[in-house]
């Protein structure tokens, strides 16, 4: 385990990871906590035979997954995805949640909208009353960036466009740019995504309402795993 490893991360991600039985299609989150459940996957193909075919995604996770071996394929190639395993920016108590830090929000509300049953791998301080703590990633089109950031400012937002380390502008690995909105106050969850969602040029919000099943917690003790008693796809339509 790296020194700057978080132990308790690390041991949600491997509980996580270990709910995956063989035979299954397993949806690949993104980020550094995903990361380390497919590392996880990967040693327990390796070790324990385990067989299974991941829907990465993003391109960091295939190259990943491919590194480790694990059979991939495409969202379009599957009937039917049994699980789907990703990391979280923030959850609330009605398992409402905030993601796309890592960049890859879009595939993952579409991978995530497809699976049977969602696993949330977080740790304990990613628990919060309510959301808005982090700024909602918003994936939109680069054409008209600035209008774009205008309309979101006038709906209460305080934004950045998301640059790369560089300073150039960050890309999905769809092409489209992110602009993360920070707000005063989300009392709401589902009526601001609503409102986010009309805005011209927005493809994807980072709230991600309704998808998440299991809520896998890493604490300085150990891990703990909550469910969900309502199954909803709000955030999916139809």
């Amino acid at each position: 385990m790296g020194k700057d490893l978080d132990p308790s991360k690390v041991r949600a991600a491997r509980a996580a990871a270990d709910l995956v039985e063989s035979g299954m299609v397993v949806g690949l989150g993104t980020g550094s906590t995903a990361a380390l459940m497919v590392q996880r996957l990967g040693e327990r193909r390796e070790q324990d035979g385990l067989k299974i075919i991941g829907v990465p995604t993003s391109v960091a996770t295939a190259v990943l997954a491919n590194h480790l071996h694990i059979p991939l394929r495409e969202l379009d190639d599957i009937s039917s995805l049994d699980m789907n395993l990703d990391g979280a920016d923030e959850v609330d108590p009605q398992f409402r949640m905030i993601k796309g830090r890592g960049g890859a929000l879009l595939r993952e509300k579409i991978v995530a909208c497809v699976a049977a049953r969602r696993v949330t791998i977080i740790t304990n301080d990613k628990r919060v009353d309510r959301l808005g703590n982090v700024p909602i990633p918003v994936e939109v089109s680069r054409v008209g960036l600035k209008h774009t950031e205008r309309r979101l400012q006038r709906l209460g937002a305080e934004t950045s466009i998301r640059p790369l380390p560089s300073g150039t502008l960050f890309l999905t690995d769809g092409g489209n740019a992110i602009i993360d909105c920070q707000f005063a106050e989300i009392a709401d969850p589902e009526e601001l995504d609503s409102r986010l969602q009309t805005v011209v040029g927005v493809f994807e919000t980072g709230l991600f309402l309704g998808l998440c099943d299991l809520l896998v917690v890493g604490t300085e003790d150990g891990v703990e795993q909550f469910s969900s008693h309502e199954r909803r796809n709000p955030g999916c339509g139809g």
